[in-house]
């Protein structure tokens, strides 16, 4: 597969994309962790801040070692920061803490698309193991109905991602709203938030898209679009 001219062809532009989406995320995230906020509130602060404003009170917050480590388990009520985020007070770190608190407040309020990312999750996981390995036994073997299940799957992988994008693109509307209105940060300094979370949003864009390429990749060369020459 990595080695067939088509699939280069066509996965090129998604892996220019994504590496431009990567350096982007790191490259704001490292401008405006190193600028402190005016108001020296930590990450963890943050978060505990927004949720408290929100009515949210069962959600505890958690350090977690590693660098953009950060997130929200829907599952054990829990919002983990990383080394980076949780005791630091910079604009970067505010922005990551604030981002996760948006998908607590999400869990909180019975936002739908929260719900389906639940539901999804464990068959998404499941087709991340497998898919792959049935696709490609299936047509070592020439076998379609062998693929088809490895297709399914990975298709339920893609819509998983799929609604991963509006989560996400919400829990940043959130948190770019709430830091204002909460006195976390004054607007001009917010200007670093969007920048760093909009960023961020570029990767999940990138994730859906290269999967999407894959499956076409796939579908075409089992025949099922376009033809298989």
């Amino acid at each position: 597969m990595i080695f067939d001219p088509l699939y280069i062809i066509m996965i090129a532009p998604v892996l220019i994309f994504s590496f431009w989406a990567g350096h982007k995320v790191k490259s704001n995230f490292k401008k405006f962790s190193h600028i402190a906020s005016g108001r020296g509130i930590t990450g963890a602060q943050t978060a505990e801040k927004i949720l408290h404003a929100n009515g949210v009170t069962n959600v505890s917050i958690e350090h977690i070692s590693g660098n953009l480590t950060d997130h929200y388990s829907p599952r054990e009520k829990v919002l983990r920061l990383s080394d980076s985020v949780y005791n630091s007070t910079s604009i970067a770190a505010i922005g990551v803490a604030a981002h996760e608190a948006g998908h607590a407040l999400q869990h909180a309020k019975g936002y739908a698309v929260m719900g389906l990312w639940q539901m999804l999750a464990k068959p998404a996981s499941l087709g991340s193991n497998l898919a792959y390995w049935l696709i490609i036994l299936g047509m070592l073997f020439s076998s379609l109905n062998l693929a088809m299940v490895g297709i399914v799957l990975f298709s339920v992988v893609i819509l998983f991602q799929l609604v991963t994008l509006p989560l996400e693109f919400n829990a940043s509307s959130r948190a770019k709203r709430m830091i204002v209105e909460h006195g976390i940060l004054d607007r001009s300094e917010a200007f670093g938030v969007s920048k760093v979370l909009n960023a961020a949003a570029l990767t999940y864009i990138a994730a859906a898209a290269s999967s999407i390429v894959t499956l076409l990749y796939f579908l075409i060369r089992l025949g099922l679009l376009g033809g298989d020459d």
